[in-house]
């Protein structure tokens, strides 16, 4: 006898970053048509952004949100880039941004008008947003949160993101750091939660998400889970990518090729869980529950 729906472990698999690059874009494309992603979020700042955004169009099964982004790349708003003249007009970087805003320099108010015209952008493209995120959790900083939370309402967008580590420890200074760094902000957030969100996963492999990472994962899972297993794949160009830190974080080939491996697909299978997007999710009794469930990968 199957097991109702609301006691099936589910996964929303959910890659970020798409409009990063032209061949990031195409991999989560890839990950999403032969893999196991279920979600993409999508950078509206980004160059050749409706070209790519086209792209999603022609993927009606992909759940697509907004990737607000308040650290890479030029800004869409004028106000905010004649704010940036020091940086070149452009975004300065997560912990450049983040001293900026609790200075001051740079108003809780420029970003909301930034991430909403980002919203419009997507949906301008006739893109159907499903959630909203961050690039690098920026919306986590406490001045922020409640803005991302109130932006979701007012466009009618249920899910917002909720990063949390669930380890303090793993490879790496940096690792730890970024630990103990999402430990403090879950903190001084979770009260301002609106709505129940899934349980975030993937943040200690952020960045180079394999295969042994994906099967821990889902072998974790319990009955009446919903997670969101955040990945970052993508094809590689090097005409296109060049910068040593980026490649120096992401391997964005190696968890392309994990998502759409046959080992993940067996552990899915092997542990009972269920691909999910958001768009099956609805709130009963202060918890998330699918209101339908793909079939199995």
């Amino acid at each position: 006898m199957q097991a109702p729906v609301r006691q099936v472990p589910c996964l929303i698999i959910n890659a970020d970053d798409f409009g990063y690059f032209r061949c990031v874009s195409r991999g989560i494309l890839k990950a999403a048509a032969e893999g196991i992603v279920t979600a993409t979020g999508v950078l509206a700042n980004a160059e050749g952004f409706a070209e790519q955004a086209a792209w999603l169009k022609d993927r009606e099964d992909l759940d697509a949100g907004v990737h607000l982004n308040a650290t890479y790349g030029m800004p869409l708003t004028a106000d905010l880039r004649r704010k940036l003249r020091g940086s070149s007009e452009r975004f300065p970087g997560k912990f450049p941004m983040a001293m900026k805003l609790l200075a001051r320099v740079i108003g809780v108010a420029d970003v909301e008008r930034e991430w909403r015209a980002q919203i419009e952008r997507c949906l301008e493209q006739g893109l159907l947003l499903r959630f909203l995120n961050s690039h690098e959790h920026i919306h986590m900083l406490p001045p922020l949160f409640p803005v991302a939370q109130s932006l979701a309402r007012e466009y009618g967008i249920e899910h917002v993101r909720f990063p949390t580590a669930q380890q303090t420890t793993g490879p790496g200074a940096g690792a730890l750091l970024r630990a103990t760094i999402m430990k403090t902000l879950d903190a001084a957030n979770r009260g301002r939660l609106s709505a129940p969100v899934p349980r975030f996963l993937g943040l200690e492999s952020s960045g180079r998400l394999g295969e042994p990472e994906i099967e821990r994962i889902v072998a974790g899972l319990s009955a009446g889970d919903v997670g969101e297993l955040m990945c970052h794949p993508g094809e590689f160009d090097p005409a296109e990518v060049n910068d040593p830190r980026l490649l120096g974080y992401h391997d964005w080939v190696g968890e392309l090729r994990a998502l759409t491996g046959s080992r993940v697909r067996e552990a899915l299978h092997r542990f009972g869980v269920r691909l999910v997007g958001y768009r099956h999710l609805s709130v009963e009794g202060g918890r998330l529950v699918p209101r339908a469930v793909a079939a199995p990968a």
